[in-house]
């Protein structure tokens, strides 16, 4: 039974998700840690509770403990997990609209399961699970530091000397999502003074949608303008990315962040991981340090996958990510962590500017594009229709997640989500016109399908 996409499991709340099937995926994941005690937290969503309510039930039908953390950032959850060695649970859906839910496995380390274990889990699926006797089975305990506990971490983590010396104002979205509880805190520890919008924790995401991208941060563009801040920080839903706005209110692409914040890292022979959709700026980045890039499929499994397999080959992975704000940095933990990736952002703005960073890592456009479906047969359509315009397009093209067509100048890559009923698009070139253009016509042979 195939069930983990790119990012866990995420679907429809008691539709797609149903608590009865988060309870077989929680007893299954619970056999397969073997261990005597679990954590489980959740983002803020309206159905968190609910689902919570059913992961403890499965965790303590094969005998382990649950530490119920509460609303944490997955990072959060992360930190608590790597802390007290024992794997953990998280109910979140992360960016997805507030009707979806989902649940991502962590193991004893800290980081989400890679692909060989969620597969071991998912083969369990297909098995009995191992119940304990009516005497054995776990108990429950509310656990109230872990937020606290996290912050400290972030804190001893990063240079907070530094910081606190630049005088910074920093602008936070949390979009209503579990950073509320734990970014603002933060980043006043930090020295920093802060102003906030969309910062109380609501499941319905009044304020903004929980990604945050350019159409959904116009709240914290205007924060940022008006009251002259020098950096504004969003997150989404469970916190664990993060996308910037600078001082003149302008949303910092995430490839840019991506490729300012790997210039400071990487140095030659080191590798940085990225997916099939990795930006150019990313390319000249590593190449202008000696360094080599690493593709993998999208997807934070994927790319944690990626970063093991090549730390146990010896290799230096100083810094990996994906332009949507999700950027790990493996010697702090092999995870995304949106807190940790904006404080180490803020110690790029000690000497430029947040828009003199991005500048430098300019002169690409970008261009998004997603069509939705309505069942396996029209996604097999869709992706029939794909695979016939590339094999027409006159372009080198890369299958490693979907159809990337290279044209030398631009590419435009198509893939299904493993998270949505929808095919993403994805295009750059140096002019927005042909980023445009090529968006356009892989939109147009989807929907063509």
């Amino acid at each position: 039974m195939k069930v983990f996409g790119s990012s866990g499991v995420r679907g429809l709340a008691n539709d797609e998700l149903t608590p009865g099937f988060a309870l077989q995926v929680a007893t299954a994941a619970g056999d397969v840690f073997g261990a005597d005690r679990v954590a489980v937290a959740r983002d803020t969503r309206g159905t968190g509770e609910m689902f919570v309510d059913a992961v403890s039930s499965g965790l303590a039908s094969v005998g382990a403990d649950v530490d119920r953390l509460g609303i944490v950032p997955t990072p959060g959850l992360q930190a608590y997990c790597e802390r007290e060695g024992v794997p953990g649970v998280v109910v979140t859906a992360s960016h997805n609209p507030p009707a979806y839910n989902g649940i991502k496995l962590v193991g004893s380390d800290g980081t989400e399961l890679t692909r060989d274990r969620l597969d071991t889990v998912e083969e369990r699926l297909d098995s009995e699970s191992t119940r304990a006797d009516w005497h054995q089975v776990g108990t429950g305990r509310r656990v109230e530091s872990a937020r606290r506990h996290y912050r400290e971490q972030l804190l001893a983590a990063v240079d907070r000397e530094a910081i606190a010396g630049a005088d910074l104002t920093v602008a936070l979205d949390p979009g209503h999502g579990a950073g509320a509880l734990t970014s603002p805190a933060l980043f006043r520890e930090l020295g920093c003074s802060v102003l906030s919008v969309n910062a109380q924790p609501d499941g319905r995401f009044p304020g903004r949608d929980p990604e945050p991208v350019a159409e959904t941060l116009g709240d914290l563009r205007r924060l940022v303008e008006t009251t002259h801040a020098d950096l504004g920080v969003a997150h989404d839903g469970d916190a664990d990315r993060a996308i910037f706005v600078d001082e003149t209110g302008s949303v910092v692409e995430g490839d840019a962040a991506l490729a300012a914040l790997a210039a400071a890292e990487l140095d030659a022979g080191d590798v940085v991981v990225s997916a099939v959709n990795a930006s150019q700026r990313l390319v000249d980045v590593a190449d202008a340090a000696g360094a080599d890039l690493h593709l993998t499929a999208i997807g934070s499994t994927n790319l944690i996958t990626a970063i093991r397999d090549l730390q146990a080959d010896r290799y230096r992975v100083p810094i990996a990510g994906e332009g949507n704000g999700g950027i790990m940095f493996p010697d702090y933990r092999v995870s995304r962590d949106g807190a940790y990736t904006a404080a180490r952002f803020c110690e790029l703005l000690l000497d430029r500017s947040a828009s003199e960073i991005a500048a430098a890592h300019g002169g690409y456009h970008n261009v998004r594009r997603k069509v939705g479906y309505d069942d396996e047969g029209e996604r097999a359509a869709m992706l029939s229709a794909v695979g016939a315009f590339a094999s027409s397009a006159d372009a080198a093209v890369d299958t490693t997640d979907g159809y990337r067509l290279d044209y030398g100048d631009a590419w435009v890559l198509a893939r299904p989500s493993g998270t949505e009923p929808v095919v993403r698009v994805y295009a750059e070139a140096r002019e927005g016109d042909r980023a445009e253009d090529l968006a356009a016509s892989m939109v147009d042979a989807i929907q063509s399908a």
